[in-house]
């Protein structure tokens, strides 16, 4: 298999699709498309992604593009990989919650870009607030639901892949989830999903592509 994805310390959606990949333990290769040029657009279509867009997923002679269809097809190819959980009912939640930043929260997403190279304390906007008052109350509720430690229960899916690059952006920007309705549950999961082995190694890979100039 081959994933092609943007540049590590800014591609929030190729880091979802990457870690729910290396999840599945199965050997596959990179290639990076550089971000945030002129030719992102061309180079993306010439590795072979039909939207111009990363991720892309390939497997064979299937090509599989959005990080949401790409995580979906590898529950599918990849059952004992236990991306989703069995039961039905928390498959659904961690479904809604997945597709809910899939398709949400635009204003932290625009405002709190990621980017795994940055550290600082910003004043946020009052809709950025809102979302992370809402993602604040999200976690509680499933870690609350299904006891933790991962949204929903003890093992991870998919839906902690996609709040992984949430959890970089409250560290990369001082944002205190205690300001936001935390009371201690919210804040200590963001740090659990940065402890994982696959965002260890994603993050150091990318730490390096920063100081080389960017993805290659």
């Amino acid at each position: 298999m081959e994933l092609i994805i943007g540049d590590k310390v800014w591609s929030s959606w190729s880091m979802r699709a990457w870690l729910v990949l290396k999840r599945t333990g199965a050997p596959f290769t990179e290639t990076y498309v550089k971000l945030h040029a002129e030719t992102t657009h061309d180079d993306a279509v010439a590795a072979g992604s039909p939207s111009g867009l990363v991720p892309v997923l390939k497997d064979g002679d299937v090509t599989v593009w959005d990080s949401l269809a790409i995580c979906e097809y590898l529950a599918e190819r990849f059952p004992k990989a236990g991306l989703w959980p069995a039961d039905v009912a928390a498959r659904a939640l961690g479904r809604a919650a997945a597709c809910e930043m899939h398709s949400g929260f635009h204003s932290l997403r625009g405002e709190l870009s990621m980017d795994l190279a940055r550290r600082e304390t910003a004043t946020i906007a009052p809709a950025t607030a809102e979302d992370v008052r809402r993602v604040v109350a999200l976690w509680s509720q499933l870690l609350a639901h299904f006891g933790g430690p991962f949204l929903l229960g003890s093992d991870w899916s998919i839906a902690d892949a996609f709040y992984t690059p949430v959890a970089t952006r409250f560290r990369s920007y001082g944002v205190r989830l205690s300001d936001h309705g935390d009371v201690g549950a919210a804040g200590a999961y963001a740090e659990r999903l940065l402890e994982t082995p696959e965002f260890l190694e994603w993050e150091k890979d990318a730490l390096a592509q920063a100081r080389h100039g960017g993805a290659g």
